[in-house]
């Protein structure tokens, strides 16, 4: 068999921010991991009803950011734009 036009799949990637308005400046990676590890992140968040935002850039970008540490400014903007779609998904489930 010749493997050499497969496709190599990248493994899937994960990653868990914090933000709690007036205690962070900015949001947190609080977990993150690639293949086994993203899978149980995914896991965690399908259990306890978090909303999932697929996003292989910024997850790319994210898998840089040390563990409980802000993220850099340069990603505020995008991040931004993901707090405000998690939030638009709260508001229709009706959550806090």
């Amino acid at each position: 068999m010749n493997n050499k036009n497969a496709a190599v799949e990248k493994p899937k990637q994960a990653i868990a921010l914090n933000y709690k308005q007036g205690e962070n400046h900015a949001p947190r990676v609080v977990a993150k991991g690639a293949g086994f590890i993203a899978e149980q992140i995914l896991a965690a968040a399908e259990k306890h009803a978090i909303p999932v935002y697929q996003n292989k850039t910024l997850s790319s970008m994210l898998m840089a950011v040390e563990l409980d540490r802000e993220i850099p400014p340069e990603l505020y903007k995008v991040v931004a734009e993901v707090l405000a779609y998690v939030y638009r998904l709260d508001q229709k489930m009706g959550k806090p």
